[in-house]
């Protein structure tokens, strides 16, 4: 593990979440390697969005310890699908993870929950992208709003993390996961966004776009770091909101906006 990055443990976890740290964090020690980097940056205090690339089924486990190592409890937006099982449901709910209802008269909750856990001095974790990126590089899609509504609703800071290794235990499309050799989890988190000259403003859809474009352009300069690569111009961008396993939601390898532009990365 990065010594720039002492693991600290949060102090007050509560019941349902120390059960899950206890389930999981052993097996995590011993099947994931730790390179976790930039942890200063995460505040250890007070509501924050914490923002990260999703490139594998399993990457929440990493970004989740990276959080948790970093003394914080992470409140994670997850699809509603996690909480469908009666006992895991329970136990997630218990320990205040908020689930996201899509297409549904729910789906105005998750942000709701989100904003007000941020008003209570927690960290929500976010996936911007919504789903496990489609890019044939394994770089960052374009995002859905919800990280960047979160920030403009409430002021709290937005530091982007990017994560390099989980797909190695598990890629998109595959379902065996490739546990020996034990996989190195490299996580990198970066100082906050700048959003403060759109703080204030309507929350239109320009403002919206141009808050969630920073969020994710930060998110890719740190994941070139980790990977010593240049990202895309182009941000793969899908032909609509929907997430299908036929893959045809998307277009060609650069897809456009709503708009019809192509939309450029960082």
């Amino acid at each position: 593990m990065s010594s720039s990055t002492p693991y600290r443990p949060p102090r007050k976890q509560g019941a349902a979440f120390r059960f899950i740290v206890v389930v999981l964090v052993p097996p995590l020690r011993v099947l994931m390697k730790r390179d976790w980097r930039g942890g200063e940056n995460i505040p250890k205090t007070g509501g924050v969005v914490i923002a990260a690339n999703h490139i594998s089924h399993v990457d929440a486990l990493a970004f989740g310890h990276y959080i948790y190592g970093n003394g914080r409890v992470p409140r994670f937006l997850a699809k509603s699908g996690v909480f469908k099982n009666k006992f895991v449901g329970g136990v997630l709910r218990a320990a205040k993870q908020i689930p996201v209802y899509r297409d549904s008269a729910d789906a105005a909750n998750a942000l709701r929950d989100a904003i007000s856990a941020v008003e209570n001095g927690q960290a929500v974790a976010v996936y911007p992208e919504g789903t496990i990126t489609r890019d044939p590089g394994i770089w960052p899609m374009q995002a859905k709003s919800g990280a960047a509504r979160i920030a403009l609703a409430t002021g709290c800071p937005v530091i982007p993390v990017a994560q390099w290794g989980p797909q190695e235990i598990l890629a998109y499309h595959e379902k065996r996961p490739h546990l020996l050799p034990r996989k190195r989890m490299i996580m990198l988190a970066g100082p906050p966004v700048d959003l403060d000259d759109l703080r204030g403003l309507p929350q239109t859809a320009d403002t919206l776009r141009e808050a969630t474009d920073r969020v994710m352009d930060a998110i890719t300069e740190l994941l070139a770091k980790l990977r010593g690569e240049e990202p895309p111009t182009r941000r793969y961008v899908p032909v609509n909101g929907t997430d299908n396993e036929n893959g045809n939601e998307y277009g060609n390898e650069y897809g456009e906006d709503d708009s019809g532009k192509q939309v450029e990365s960082a």
